[in-house]
């Protein structure tokens, strides 16, 4: 992917207008008196079982576990390990044990149903639990014993999910890497290594993946990067395989979290429903358009699973097949009575939040329930009461994320692109709105994505995954927003 040409330093002026964002989009950057206290009273007491689930703690802190993180992370959600059972594997996920320090009904719990997850600016993270929690006492960190929700899943030799089971346990987390020192290490891991392990898993659950049909699109995101010299860059992401494997053991507990749901009859789901006739013909006509093959008989998930953004066409195509993953939420069921469509079409699978407590609200209480059901009790009844509410709190803290999201992606480009006004940019054409008169390009270096408005290039028709340069006239950080022309 390409990285940025242009690197911007946090000047009081920057810092400013991170501030002017949150600020204008309600993002607390602090927790009211009574929450810290709440938090650091209850990290001081020590982990205890919530009230009306199960007793039982095992110990598991003989297991190896390793944490795979971004390089510095605190806020430690989740540990692994692996070892080969047979033909197949039993894999250990240790998720932290959040509700272990929050009481129903607290102050810290109040505040994180407002908050619903953790945001990330480029300069600040606005936590859903105060750091006492979140980075301390909670967080699975190198060489503590932490409290922890132990899942023990078997694999076999395919990668098919097999039995599963959740626990509370008390574990303790051997090593924490990040994903480039632990890519570094497979190079040189044993056959029994547990990176070893995760490299096999996870290739095996992209195989079954595939087999199911899900959908996985290569489609490159834009992040604004604190950098270790004190700048910041925008710059489009840039995944290490092993970034793969290590999300295909969260899908495989998701998965699993959200059978064990569905035979209790009570939890909640991430769903998303499969993309409609009229967007699959669109994006067909689509593909024929910028000339890239699609027979009849391949499906959606096969043909953009193949994509990779390396010529402007197939960049083109990618950003238009994202139509097809639109209306993502969360649906609770209760007494038995589980929706019509559970399924989460991108995944072709039902499946459910659980692998995130630290950084996301629902996940706390779908545990409870995934114990529960696991130990053979009725699962807590202030996990059941918040089931109705969570799908709309999450609903809300998810458009607060992306708003966030954008809002600092746009005042980075146009801080980046102020002192490139009247240079030239190559750039690919990813999506065209004759109606509105209006092209939306992917710069090559930096990385921009903008629109531009088509009205002064005198009618010339201009097409989807063509390659164009284009003059930047205007960049304005206040307003987040830049100008460019086709040139």
């Amino acid at each position: 992917m390409p990285r940025p040409i242009v690197r911007c330093r946090p000047d009081p002026v920057m810092i400013a207008g991170f501030d002017r964002i949150r600020t204008e989009l309600n993002i607390p950057t602090a927790f009211p008196d009574a929450v810290l206290q709440s938090a650091a009273d209850a990290v001081v007491a020590g982990p205890r079982i919530p009230p009306g689930a199960a007793s039982t703690v095992v110990d598991a802190k003989d297991l190896p576990f390793i944490a795979i993180d971004p390089p510095g992370s605190t806020d430690l959600d989740q540990a692994f390990f692996a070892r080969r059972h047979g033909d197949g594997y039993t894999v250990f996920y240790a998720i932290a044990d959040v509700a272990s320090f929050i009481a129903p009904g607290s102050p810290v719990d109040l505040e994180a149903r407002d908050r619903g997850l953790t945001l990330y600016s480029p300069d600040l993270r606005t936590s859903l639990h105060p750091e006492s929690i979140n980075e301390d006492g909670g967080s699975l960190l190198e060489g503590q014993q932490r409290r922890a929700l132990l899942w023990t899943i078997e694999v076999d030799g395919e990668g098919v999910l097999g039995d599963a089971r959740l626990e509370r346990a008390d574990i303790r987390t051997r090593h924490q890497l990040s994903y480039r020192s632990a890519q570094v290490e497979m190079d040189t891991a044993g056959p029994d290594a547990a990176l070893t392990l995760l490299q096999e898993i996870g290739e095996l659950r992209q195989a079954q993946e595939r087999h199911r049909g899900a959908v996985s699109l290569a489609l490159p995101s834009q992040e604004v990067i604190y950098q270790s010299d004190g700048s910041f860059a925008v710059l489009f992401d840039e995944s290490l395989p092993i970034e793969g494997w290590n999300a295909q053991i969260s899908l495989l507990t998701g998965i699993a979290a959200s059978r064990i749901m569905l035979d209790a009859g009570v939890g909640i789901l991430r769903t998303l429903p499969e993309p409609d006739d009229r967007t699959l013909d669109q994006l067909r006509r689509t593909a024929n358009a910028l000339g890239i093959e699609w027979p009849r008989q391949q499906s959606y998930a096969d043909r953009v699973r193949s994509l990779r953004p390396d010529t402007p066409e197939t960049a083109a195509m990618l950003s238009q097949a994202a139509r097809g993953l639109r209306g993502a939420g969360y649906v609770a069921f209760t007494d038995h009575d589980p929706p019509s469509d559970p399924r989460h079409s991108a995944i072709a699978s039902t499946y459910s939040h659980v692998t995130a407590p630290l950084r996301r609200l629902c996940d706390r209480f779908a545990n409870e329930v995934v114990l529960a059901q696991c130990a053979g009790h009725a699962p807590p009844s202030w996990a059941i009461e918040a089931l109705g509410e969570l799908p709309s709190l999450m609903g809300s803290a998810k458009n607060r994320d992306r708003n966030l999201e954008r809002a600092m992606v746009d005042f980075m480009e146009a801080t980046v692109l102020t002192p490139l006004i009247g240079e030239t940019f190559a750039a690919v054409v990813t999506n065209v709105d004759n109606d509105r008169e209006q092209i939306r390009i992917q710069l090559r270096e930096p990385a921009v994505v903008a629109k531009i408005n088509t009205r002064s290039v005198g009618g010339k028709p201009i097409k989807l995954g063509s390659e164009i340069a284009v003059r930047l006239v205007a960049a304005d950080p206040g307003e987040r927003r830049v100008n460019f022309v086709v040139v």
